[in-house]
């Protein structure tokens, strides 16, 4: 249903760890049947929560995800799974469950004397060798990109039959062990639809809910943007709130995009969405049939084919470019990166979000305006501080507002006029130049314009009158005209100052000279 070709859902931890949290402030005691009932009433309200962000089409909030922010959580996710690998990676038996670097290598460097085991190294740090050779290899050599596909499956099958052959389990090689065959019983009665967790389950529901749409997003984002491809956040929304749902039905807590096992299933070579479909053959066919074969797989070669995967994902190029490009934008990457290496994944895209949120506002608060001249031996009138041999016109001044016209910047645009005139009048003091009697504002890239706009140009006009300045308009757009008459705005100003180009304003009031 999600538009999505890449994206591998399932349980994560980041969900994980904040519904269990959530699930046990209400009741303490996980063994109990209670908590789970909590547990599936909670993953039913999520579905239902995302599906109704669907329907309603709000899939626009995604947008705010920028890819700036994009590009640092996928660099902070990275490093943060990566790290949380060298549990099984080193052998680790006593891990810490939080996700920042700072638990992690607390808990890593602690065990450093007595809880790494040599030979699960020794198998984890061999088949991380192996893997990013083949990797190596498929990307210096595009037709050998099936190297790379097959090695994690070749991985496993070799490090479960060195494991079984050698019984390494025996030496303290942590292994996958026994896993209960079948599949879980239908869940529906067990939903709370009534009683005193009803409330609890929608409020856990709903954050939980939202915070696994907002990791799905920007997963199905991250890898939309590697693929050059468009996600439709409504499509998403539904995907997953029907998932939610229906798993609530069949003794499932909340799922959603796995970063790690979306990046596993982007380098496996995954085209669409089918891959979810073989995957979740596998699984069932797996519970079912072959769980015995899997005891002996190694808990490090999993690690060590996560970290082979993710390490491709930070991307110090792209950093340094943002750095370059948007001051801002990189801002926004560094705080979703920092945050989910330091904290989590929530935090750092809420981090990324509020930072672009930030931008959107000072744009939209500070729009530019800027004076514009002459091109020499043309019409075309342009930015003096882009083209510096642009020549400004003799007696006026013209402005360009380089947005539409709100109640949130209509103050400040107004004042930059006047600022912006002051400032001319005082340099054309004692230069060719004669003082300024007209103020032409040219409107073509001003799209909309509010009442408190329509007032601010009320009050511009008021205050060049008293400085025997005429206001005229250049090439106001038809819904910024429309407007303008509905205020008899035009009739203020004079139907006679409103011109289709700066070019035919300067024709009818400049000199013969500037006509020319």
């Amino acid at each position: 249903m999600g538009s999505s070709r890449d994206i591998a859902v399932g349980p994560v931890s980041v969900v994980s760890l904040l519904l269990g949290t959530m699930l046990s402030e209400e009741i303490s005691d996980y063994k109990s049947h209670e908590y789970l009932r909590l547990a599936f009433t909670a993953t039913f309200f999520a579905g239902i929560t995302q599906l109704t962000l669907g329907v309603l089409r709000l899939g626009f909030l995604i947008d705010f995800i920028s890819h700036a922010a994009i590009m640092g959580f996928m660099s902070g996710a990275a490093i943060t799974i990566a790290l949380q690998q060298l549990k099984g990676l080193l052998g680790i038996q006593k891990f810490t469950k939080k996700t920042d670097i700072v638990s992690v290598m607390r808990s890593v460097w602690s065990a450093v004397h007595h809880g790494w085991n040599w030979q699960t190294m020794v198998i984890g740090l061999a088949f991380l060798v192996f893997l990013l050779i083949t990797k190596y290899i498929s990307k210096k050599n595009k037709k050998l990109f099936w190297v790379a596909a097959i090695s994690p499956m070749i991985s496993v099958i070799l490090s479960t039959l060195f494991v079984y052959i050698t019984r390494a389990d025996k030496k303290g090689v942590a292994i996958v062990r026994h896993i209960k065959k079948g599949v879980n019983p239908s869940s529906v009665s067990e939903i709370f639809f009534s009683g005193k967790y009803l409330g609890p389950g929608i409020r856990i529901g709903v954050v939980a809910g939202m915070v696994a749409l907002t990791e799905a997003a920007a997963i199905g984002r991250t890898f939309a943007v590697i693929k050059d491809y468009s996600l439709d956040g409504n499509k998403e929304m539904l995907a997953m709130g029907t998932m939610n749902v229906i798993g609530s039905f069949t003794s499932c807590y909340l799922a959603t995009g796995s970063f790690s096992r979306t990046a596993v299933n982007f380098m496996a070579g995954c085209k669409t969405a089918v891959s979810n479909i073989v995957m979740s053959s596998v699984v069932l066919l797996t519970l079912i049939l072959i769980t015995p074969l899997f005891k002996y797989t190694p808990n490090a070669v999993l690690s060590s084919i996560i970290i082979a995967v993710v390490l491709g994902f930070v991307n110090i190029e792209v950093v340094l470019l943002l750095w370059k490009i948007d001051k801002f934008d990189f801002l926004a990457c560094m705080g979703a990166f920092f945050g989910v290496i330091f904290k989590s994944v929530e935090i750092g895209l809420l981090i990324a979000v509020v930072i672009s949120f930030a931008k959107i506002l000072l744009q939209v608060t500070r729009p530019r305006t800027v004076v514009l001249g002459k091109v020499p031996g043309t019409n075309v009138y342009r930015n003096i501080q882009q083209y510096p041999k642009a020549t400004q016109i003799s007696g006026m001044l013209i402005i360009r507002v380089d947005s539409a016209i709100y109640f949130s910047n209509s103050n400040y645009i107004k004042e930059r006029i006047l600022r912006c005139l002051a400032n001319e009048d005082a340099q054309r003091k004692g230069s060719a130049l004669t003082r300024i009697l007209y103020l032409i504002v040219e409107m073509s890239p001003v799209t909309d314009i509010d009442t408190s706009g329509i007032h601010a140009f009320q009050e511009l006009y008021k205050s060049l009158q008293k400085r025997e300045v005429q206001l005229v308009l250049a090439n106001p757009g038809p819904t910024v005209m429309e407007k303008l008459h509905a205020s008899n705005l035009t009739e203020l100003i004079g139907e006679h100052k409103i011109f289709l180009s700066v070019t035919d304003a300067v024709a009818t009031f400049g000199t013969k000279d500037e006509q020319l």
